[in-house]
């Protein structure tokens, strides 16, 4: 009876040590120099949005357009801002003819001081005079250029290469500054937001090489690198005291992509293998 004991207690043993090497062979993120973890694709947005407020004339793109850089995007009303444009124009021109016709009088009085015709009171009121028409034609310049530019920005354009994810306002619209009428996911960079646990986080390294694989069957793999490594635990326990609570900390990782036929996509669940630098070939 012992003997049959014993013989389970042996056969009990070898099973637990064989399903333990079992399971941290395939749950170890570190097989033969190669670390495998689990992430998603991420890809940076931006909303398109006019530096003045107005009616919306224009919208030139639908959701899932795809736009190049400088390509535009929206135009708002413009006859408001090309009559504010109108209006300074007329008022520099007009301080402009004020300015000359007193820098004339300034010239005789200042010519005709030496023999007693005006006082030295009219010459210095004529002075003033023309330095205060100057400082206001600065003013009006300043508020000229300000009209211009703010006629430029009633046209906005796509910053950079990427797809409509939302049109978010339509013509005849009225937008404020600033209020987005457009969100863009941009084309590069492209990037994958994994996690490493505190033990392997020394293992890891800026530039390392990594393969990324998706979900698809038989699916393209993609190449990247190493790009970012969070200096801050994330789900940090309130006290750590053991070597057990201290593998619960993990760090974020940034693996940045080629992307060349834009398969990967925001969102996108992906397995990221990274090449220990000895078994990289560089």
């Amino acid at each position: 009876m012992r003997k049959k004991i014993l013989a389970v207690i042996a056969a009990a043993a070898v099973l637990f040590f064989v399903g333990k090497y079992i399971y941290d062979y395939f749950e170890s993120p570190l097989q033969s120099g190669v670390m495998t973890l689990y992430g998603n694709v991420d890809v940076r947005q931006v909303d398109i949005s006019f530096q003045v407020g107005g009616r919306v004339e224009q919208i030139h793109f639908e959701e899932g357009d795809k736009v190049l850089p400088g390509q535009l995007m929206g135009v708002l009303d413009k006859r408001p801002f090309q009559d504010k444009v109108r209006e300074a124009e007329a008022n520099v021109a007009s301080i402009a003819n004020n300015l000359e016709n007193a820098e004339r009088v300034y010239t005789r009085r200042k010519a005709l001081i030496g023999n007693g015709s005006v006082s030295v009171e009219d010459l210095q009121n004529s002075e003033a005079n023309r330095n205060i028409l100057l400082a206001n034609l600065q003013q009006a310049e300043a508020s000229l250029a300000l009209a211009q530019t703010d006629l430029e920005y009633t046209e906005v354009y796509a910053p950079s290469e990427g797809i409509i994810l939302t049109r978010i306002r339509e013509p005849g619209s009225v937008v404020n500054i600033s209020e987005p009428i457009y969100t863009v996911s941009l084309i590069s960079p492209v990037w994958v937001r994994a996690y490493v646990a505190e033990p392997e986080l020394g293992l890891v390294e800026f530039g390392m090489k990594a393969e990324i694989h998706t979900d698809t069957p038989d699916g393209k793999i993609y190449t990247g690198r190493v790009g970012f490594i969070s200096p801050v635990a994330e789900f940090t326990p309130k006290t750590v005291e053991t070597t057990q609570l201290r593998t619960d900390l993990v760090y974020r990782l940034r693996v940045y992509a080629d992307n060349p036929d834009e398969g990967l996509k925001q969102g996108m669940p992906v397995t990221v293998k990274l090449y220990l630098p000895e078994n990289d070939d560089g």
